[in-house]
């Protein structure tokens, strides 16, 4: 039997950012829709300065029975969170809520490097405002 090997592990680039909090409550759903928002082609976007003193960025995702079947609005939803994982905490701020509406056709549909681009489209656009 061999000893497990020690020292520095090999070296992997910048650790991953952590994925953005979840907002599960209705009522942080609800305020997030009297914030700002953003109708992209793939989704909506919805943000709302919380205005506390946590840095954390939330995310929620919701898509309506106008988006399709189960199937289908499960995989608008997981496409949404994918592409929030990837891009929110780079290009969000820090004590901010957002959701992400999906769209009947669209965001199922389009490829995902345009979801990407959406999400870095608008968050630009909401911020602007």
């Amino acid at each position: 039997m061999t000893a497990p090997e020690t020292g520095p592990s090999p070296q992997r680039g910048p650790a991953p950012a952590p994925p953005p909090g979840r907002i599960t409550k209705r009522s942080d759903f609800l305020r997030a829709a009297r914030g700002r928002r953003v109708a992209l082609p793939g989704f909506v976007l919805q943000g709302w300065n919380r205005g506390d003193q946590c840095p954390e960025i939330r995310a929620g995702f919701t898509c309506s029975k106008k988006v399709g079947n189960a199937v289908a609005r499960n995989r608008a939803k997981r496409r949404l969170r994918e592409i929030a994982r990837l891009d929110l905490t780079r290009f969000g701020r820090p004590g901010w809520d957002y959701v992400l509406i999906g769209r009947h056709d669209a965001t199922a549909r389009l490829p995902f490097e345009t979801l990407r681009a959406d999400l870095a489209r608008g968050l630009s656009k909401l911020h602007s405002k």
